[in-house]
């Protein structure tokens, strides 16, 4: 195969550099390493050579290509060593101006016909380029570290970039194995735009005091199936890092309610408490190891109440069924009786609310999270009101932790947990389809292996049904009054119409 590149200059030589660089390699081009700190570039290229030689002894790379892919890293001695190049990608600090200087300079360097990219996450391809005398030779190509395992990448066209440089580095992306997709030059491109809502929600949800950090990450990971729970993440990522992202992004789109932070993540970064690496985040980490709370036992309740549901509950009738299969006794009359459990099962609305508009008893009133089939979550969540009887409260405890699942017990919150989360996330999805950011398609394949989400935002909506994902947002924008939660047009349309949110028009 012979590369599209054939001498690839790569400015920056730290992890996301020696990670491109490594790609760039196997799939045939010669590298050229260029850094401004003396012997980083060096430093790389034997990093390099370390990471193909554990492959050698993993028996997951011959020899002989581990020689091959070595001989192909040179090192520069200055920027005027990138001369031959026809594509240099920089990797540097994420600072427009530096960046701008960087490329006017390799302007001056490299010929006519070299594409430069940068492999910004967070700044304006476009004024990157502005700089540039010939900007439609520049392009976003912003890879996520580790580059060898992070198999996606962001093509990103700025408004003077000709399409046929998005193209060829669209097209040599697929030469290394990864899985390229194009983005319009907006705020965050694709993934970082998409997972917005993730961590932005959580906290807010954290910030109402409806449940603590790890409670949160357990209903997340249990209920949907994310990896990480948010909080999880953000120790992962860092809060200096992630923090920062939340206020660009939200500050460029001129203080979008849904890209809204949280005071949570400014004040613990301005205390130092920024994540693992340090040794305290939202977690303490002794040896790198979470120190996570135990679950509160699931109370010992000697008789349990009567059972009755009220008649507007999602899945009612799965909701039976699964009183039954816990052996409850269940009321079928047309209110309950005065000494039954009241359980409300809602979409986006609090318990408070339907207690209130159902008339019925508060004390005794619980909601359970249904908007997924009870068989597809591996916990489930109650919320009480703050009128609930800690009597009550145990018992539904006690009720749906029989059969041994995890339950979690929050307080009230329009959307427990998950429901409120995802609506968010699948907001925010449709909203980029509607500004035109990327294809459908390329959403959600670039969440999937950008973020680790168990399925793409649109599937996940699709899975959910987009009208139960409107009445989710609609709720919520009725208990919060919050413009954060206005439904996109995109979901409105085709949740109206019974579309699938993958659908594009003709």
């Amino acid at each position: 195969m012979t590369a599209i590149f054939s001498v690839v200059g790569i400015v920056g030589t730290g992890a996301m550099g020696r990670g491109i660089a490594q790609m760039a390699a196997q799939a045939g081009s010669q590298i050229v390493l260029f850094d401004l700190q003396s012997g980083a570039a060096q430093a790389a290229r034997d990093a390099l050579a370390e990471t193909w030689q554990k492959l050698v002894a993993k028996g997951k790379l011959d020899a002989a290509k581990q020689q091959s892919y070595l001989e192909r890293i040179r090192l520069a001695e200055t920027l005027s060593d990138l001369g031959q190049c026809d594509l240099v990608i920089e990797a540097i600090v994420e600072k427009l101006e530096v960046k701008q200087r960087l490329f006017s300079e390799l302007e001056g360097i490299v010929p006519a016909t070299t594409v430069l990219a940068t492999n910004t996450s967070s700044l304006s391809v476009t004024a990157i380029g502005a700089a540039l005398q010939h900007p439609q030779r520049l392009a976003g190509y912003h890879f996520f570290n580790p580059v060898p395992l992070m198999r996606v990448v962001e093509v990103i066209a700025g408004i003077k970039t000709d399409p046929a440089v998005c193209q060829r580095l669209t097209d040599y992306t697929r030469q290394y194995g990864h899985t390229p997709v194009v983005a319009q030059d907006t705020p965050g491109f694709i993934v970082n735009h998409a997972g917005r809502g993730y961590g932005t929600e959580a906290l807010r949800v954290a910030g109402e005091r409806v449940a603590d950090f790890a409670t949160i990450d357990r209903i997340l990971r249990d209920q949907i199936g994310f990896k990480l729970g948010p909080f999880e993440l953000m120790d992962l990522t860092a809060l200096d890092v992630s923090h920062p992202v939340m206020e660009s992004i939200y500050r460029q789109y001129y203080d979008e309610p849904r890209y809204r932070p949280s005071v949570i993540t400014a004040q613990r970064l301005a205390g130092g408490v920024v994540g693992r690496k340090v040794g305290e985040g939202f977690y303490a980490y002794q040896e790198g190891q979470a120190q996570v709370p135990a679950e509160p036992p699931v109370p010992v309740v000697s008789a349990l109440p009567p059972v009755w549901v009220s008649p507007k509950a999602a899945r009612r009738a799965e909701l039976y069924q699964l009183l039954k299969n816990l052996g409850a006794a269940i009321e079928t009359a047309a209110a309950p009786s005065a000494q039954a459990l009241i359980l409300v099962a809602p979409l986006g609305h609090d318990v408070t609310t339907l207690a209130a508009v159902e008339r019925l008893d508060p004390t005794r009133t619980v909601g359970i999270d249904m908007m997924l089939e009870d068989a597809a979550t591996k916990r489930r969540v109650l919320a009480t009101n703050p009128a609930t009887r800690p009597d009550m409260r145990d018992a539904a405890h006690a009720l749906f932790a029989k059969d041994g699942k995890p339950v979690s017990v929050i307080r009230d919150s329009a959307g427990f947990v998950s429901q409120r989360v995802v609506a968010t996330i699948v907001n925010i999805a449709t909203d980029m389809c509607q500004q035109g950011i990327c294809s459908p398609a390329d959403l959600d394949v670039a969440v999937t292996l950008g973020l680790g989400y168990p399925m793409g935002p649109l599937a996940l909506g699709d899975r959910i049904g987009p009208t139960n994902v409107l009445e989710i947002l609609f709720n919520l924008q009725t208990v919060y009054g919050d413009p954060r939660y206005r439904p996109s047009p995109w979901l409105r349309r085709r949740g109206a119409l019974g579309l699938s949110l993958t659908h594009e028009e003709a």
